[in-house]
């Protein structure tokens, strides 16, 4: 029998009343003896109805302060009763509140769990990326001191320290993304803004790719065609530059070869919204989420050199966001994928 605080405080007070009042009545009239033994007996019951009360009230409500517990384990959050509906009870209230209490900290557990599993791959990722130049520079050195005697003529000699350059420099550029990152989380860095064209930006990034472009056959094409000759925006140039130079140079990379990347400027009442395009393989939708993680590949099986570091989508949505802004996907598997983001225009300037 389930019942509440007030309707055990009643049957007690009841069941005092009654005795007390029977033993008004007949208490003067009995002997010694007879007296003591109901005195006994009227302690007896209000011991066994406040110990009872004890159980129904007290006891009850621990009991299901560890089965909620119990639920709270196993994530079964659901199967809690409705915590958040006034209760005058006050062990009640205090059995929801340990139960809240309970369920944030086993959250908060869960996302500590989920963030440490996040630094072992982050470290393990910074660890291989590192290695990999370093291990290559540290082998074309070793090579040339090894031979001292002159076994490798000059050429040879030449070829191993461009290679061994270019991996120290291949180590520079990642350290300078890693820097560049922790800066950008941090809110170190700082956005200068300024008035540009961005129709020139762009035209400025499709000259500095277009030989990496013909390598694949690639044609860059600029959105619509018949764009105003100059399109001004108010952002900082050079990390805007350094977004674009990372979505065209991917979509150069994972879009079909002889295909087409777009970058779109749609010019709106209070900014532009620039988007690009590839008619590439696509992003499933389970990877979406993931594709602006540091080291974040969806092919494990890409080289540095053809995947990239895989910190060019995490920078530039730091970049973005400092300007206010959101970098969004939109994919279709089989059929590309458009990445975009919106910047400020100019106070004054006419929308089309």
């Amino acid at each position: 029998m389930n019942l509440s605080s007030r309707t055990i405080a009643i049957l007690i007070a009841l069941l005092v009343a009654g005795v007390l009042t029977t033993y008004a009545r007949i208490g003067p009239t009995l002997p010694f003896r007879e007296a003591f033994l109901a005195a006994g007996v009227t302690v007896a019951a209000c011991f066994l109805l406040v110990y009872l009360s004890f159980e129904a009230l007290i006891f009850r409500e621990i009991n299901g302060i560890y089965a909620g517990l119990e639920h709270i384990k196993r994530k079964e959050f659901k199967k809690l009763s409705s915590k958040f509906l006034f209760r005058p009870e006050p062990v009640k209230r205090v059995r929801d509140e340990i139960l809240l209490m309970a369920e944030r900290r086993q959250q908060e557990l869960d996302e500590l769990v989920r963030l440490q599993a996040l630094r072992r791959e982050f470290l393990a990722d910074v660890s291989h990326e590192l290695k990999t130049p370093l291990f290559a520079a540290q082998g074309f050195v070793h090579t040339i001191l090894d031979n001292e005697d002159g076994d490798i003529d000059a050429p040879t000699r030449r070829k191993f320290l461009t290679k061994a350059a270019a991996s120290l420099d291949t180590l520079d550029a990642l350290v300078q993304d890693l820097v560049t990152i922790a800066q950008l989380e941090k809110g170190v860095v700082r956005m200068r803004r300024q008035r540009f064209d961005l129709v020139a930006l762009v035209r400025e990034i499709f000259e500095l790719l277009e030989q990496q472009a013909a390598r694949r056959g690639t044609t860059l094409e600029l959105f619509p065609p018949n764009l105003p000759a100059e399109l001004p925006v108010v952002a900082d140039r050079n990390r805007i530059r350094q977004v674009l130079v990372n979505l065209v140079d991917n979509a150069i990379k994972y879009g079909r070869d002889n295909g087409r990347v777009v970058v779109a400027l749609i010019e709106g009442s209070r900014g532009v919204r620039i988007a690009v395009r590839d008619d590439g393989t696509g992003i499933a939708p389970e990877h979406q989420n993931r594709i602006f993680e540091r080291f974040y590949r969806i092919d494990k099986s890409r080289s540095r050199e053809s995947g990239g570091s895989g910190l060019g989508l995490a920078i530039s949505k730091h970049i973005v966001e400092a300007h206010k802004s959101t970098i969004k996907v939109k994919s279709t598997v089989g059929e590309g994928t458009t990445l975009e983001f919106k910047l400020s225009k100019p106070k004054g300037a006419a929308g089309s």
